[in-house]
């Protein structure tokens, strides 16, 4: 029996995607774990593992490294906030003397009050305060590049473009790999499905816009509010609804992607298995912001966890196991 047999109805029409089938949501929920593989056209794989983030780590570490031993530029935009991932490269990065000197590491986002201002760098819950302090801070003295590697959302650099076209300019062109994962509302970084700040008539379009302010959706700011800098309590009055964030100019300008879909709670429930399943598996669209991943090379990570099966009443599920 589907979802949708006994009592049909249409998803809330301010969430992505909900304007799809039916259908197409039923087929999208039900892909199995041995189907889920696959690599595109444009070269961007799916891969289930384990742990996606030791694989980052791993990535992360290994370029640093070949930076090192090649002396090379190396650039990339990092998600946050991952103080565990970014302390062990760090400490990685010690232990083998591997200087990180060539590096460009640029945060993808910054939150910002009702007014645009962005969140200061002694901000504690902030962005950039754990970029800085778990990452950059933890690389040894010797090892580091300048703090002007180490680029973050400021009131400076804001504006309208203003960060992509630094990005750019660094880089000559684009970062190496961007690090990112999705959001419960089908955004990679802060850039939300349908705001006016993120407002394109076409795909093409959409994918050339820039760093900006945004206004976040409410379902961004209640996944955040699960998240322990703002006290993992569902507290969504500490969470501010405006962000500094990159462009999906910035994704589709970076020579590969490195995605994680890895979000479980002890308990084994996540907000990220449709999520998951909506972005690799859906129509890439404006609609869906972090679909745009699978237009160029990539890798996303799957964790064991996100792939398992989930329904709801019709699978089985009774009095018992609610």
């Amino acid at each position: 029996m589907g979802l949708y047999d006994e009592f049909r109805f249409h998803p809330a029409p301010w969430l992505p995607h909900s304007d799809l089938p039916l259908e197409e949501l039923e087929r999208i929920r039900n892909i199995k774990r041995e189907d889920m593989e696959y690599t595109n056209e444009n070269g961007y794989s799916v891969k289930v593992v384990i742990d996606p983030t030791l694989h980052m780590v791993q990535d992360m570490f290994y370029r640093i490294l070949m930076s090192d031993l090649n002396d090379t530029p190396f650039s990339m935009i990092c998600p946050n906030q991952w103080p565990g991932a970014y302390s062990s490269v760090a400490n990685m990065l010690n232990k083998f003397n591997v200087s990180a000197r060539n590096v460009h590491a640029f945060a993808m986002d910054e939150w910002a009050d009702e007014d645009g201002n962005v969140a200061p760098l002694t901000y504690g819950a902030g962005l950039g305060y754990s970029f800085i302090n778990h990452f950059y801070g933890r690389i040894r003295e010797d090892l580091r590049p300048s703090i002007e590697n180490w680029h973050v959302h400021t009131n400076e650099n804001k504006g309208t473009n203003v960060y992509s076209d630094m990005i750019d300019e660094i880089t000559g062109g684009g970062v190496d790999v961007v690090y990112t994962a999705t959001g419960w509302p089908g955004h990679t970084a802060f850039i939300d499905p349908r705001t006016e700040e993120f407002k394109a008539d076409t795909l093409e379009e959409f994918c050339r816009l820039g760093s900006r302010i945004v206004t976040t959706t409410p379902l961004t700011v209640c996944e955040n509010s699960l998240f322990s800098p703002m006290g993992a309590s569902g507290d969504v009055w500490a969470v501010p609804y405006k962000a500094a964030t990159i462009g999906p100019r910035d994704i589709m300008h970076a020579k590969e992607r490195v995605e994680l879909h890895n979000f479980v709670n002890a308990d084994g429930s996540s907000w990220q298995r449709m999520v998951s399943r909506l972005e690799l598996y859906g129509p890439i669209t404006k609609d869906f912001p972090a679909s745009i991943l699978r237009l160029g090379k990539g890798t996303c990570y799957v964790s064991e966890a996100i792939a398992k099966p989930f329904a709801s009443w019709h699978c089985g599920i009774e009095d018992k196991d609610i």
